[in-house]
């Protein structure tokens, strides 16, 4: 039962990554009607504002301390951070320490910036294009935009540290009657899911109880009558856009304490992503939701070691394996709509 326990754990965890970016594919595809494989690259640039926040926190410069002396009995000097000076040695260290949750605010409008450069300055112009020429175009923006981040933070993984106080891990098992220790998680992890639950529930109140989420969900629909109806229906597209570079970016943020960030982590989750999209179903929001969370689990209990002792590999393919049943007897996917890429 324990290990039941963990593995469902390890699957929300994966689940989670995969739901946040398989919704924001959808919300580019229900609205845009554009198959974006650029996705996992938001995924990644998220990741590298936590970097670039972590580490504008952590400049300093350096000052002699007279209380230190080397073997030489010189005075030694010291880097000391500049949010020591601004804001004090206490509140300066916490600020450092909590730099991977405070750069969330540091990339939502970086990557609200990017979403609307993205959409204005390329994606508008293939919306009318076949599916092939969308997914040309935006796997190449993917590739320029990862090799950029590999120019500038290099091919290594970079460390990016969650706070003090979410290191260790979480005794689950005393929490549910078991025995002390018997189930341990890590903070940072459990962190994650209920930040990825939070985020899927607000795109989802977004989109249900504004006017302008309504507006946008009956553009999804008939984006010809709404049209007619005198709403600039391509302004809020537009603004969906820059919403779903958003929604990608801050599962990137959160993520970089689990996976140290690197310019092809956007493409190691791209395709996982995209198959958790037609699991779902095409177009579907719930049904992404739905389809990360279920094939996260799927891969996290196919990666037990009875499991892979006796299959082989079974936990690198299980979710095409999944893909393929699914497909063969639900073409549309779980959720899917009638006539979505059909015609």
């Amino acid at each position: 039962m324990d290990q039941i326990i963990v593995q469902i754990l390890n699957g929300l965890d994966k689940g989670s990554a995969y739901a946040l970016i398989a919704l924001g594919l959808t919300l580019i595809f229900g609205t845009l009607g554009v198959v974006n494989f650029a996705h996992g690259a938001l995924f990644m640039l998220g990741a590298f504002c936590a970097v670039v926040f972590s580490r504008l926190m952590n400049l300093s410069h350096e000052i002699v301390d007279d209380t230190r002396t080397d073997f030489l009995g010189n005075p030694m000097t010291v880097d000391v951070p500049y949010m020591h000076d601004i804001f004090g040695p206490e509140i300066g260290a916490s600020i450092i320490d909590w730099a991977v949750p405070l750069s969330i605010l540091f990339a939502i409008p970086v990557m609200i910036a990017v979403g609307f450069a993205m959409e204005r300055g390329l994606i508008k112009h293939f919306y009318k294009r076949p599916h092939a020429d969308q997914i040309l175009v935006t796997f190449g923006l993917a590739i320029v935009l990862q090799e950029i981040v590999k120019a500038f933070f290099g091919a290594n993984p970079i460390q990016t540290p969650a706070p003090a106080a979410f290191t260790g891990s979480f005794d689950f098992g005393s929490w549910l009657g078991f025995d002390p220790l018997t189930i341990m998680y890590p903070y940072w992890r459990l962190v994650y899911f209920f930040f990825a639950t939070v985020i899927i529930g607000g795109v989802f109140a977004f989109l249900q109880f504004t006017t302008f989420g309504m507006v946008v969900r009956a553009g999804m629909a008939d984006r010809e009558t709404v049209g007619l109806l005198g709403i600039n229906i391509d302004k809020r597209f537009t603004i969906m856009f820059a919403v779903a570079a958003c929604v990608a970016g801050l599962a990137g943020v959160m993520y970089a304490p689990i996976v140290a960030p690197n310019y092809h982590m956007g493409m190691d989750f791209l395709v996982l992503s995209f198959v958790v999209v037609v699991v779902g179903g095409m177009g579907s929001l719930p049904g992404a939701v739905l389809a990360g969370f279920l094939l996260g689990i799927l891969e996290s209990f196919a990666s037990m070691p009875v499991i892979v002792d006796l299959l082989p590999g079974i936990n690198q393919i299980v979710i095409y394996l999944v893909a393929i049943i699914i497909l063969l007897t639900r073409p549309r996917g779980l959720m899917g709509r009638k006539g979505v890429m059909e015609e």
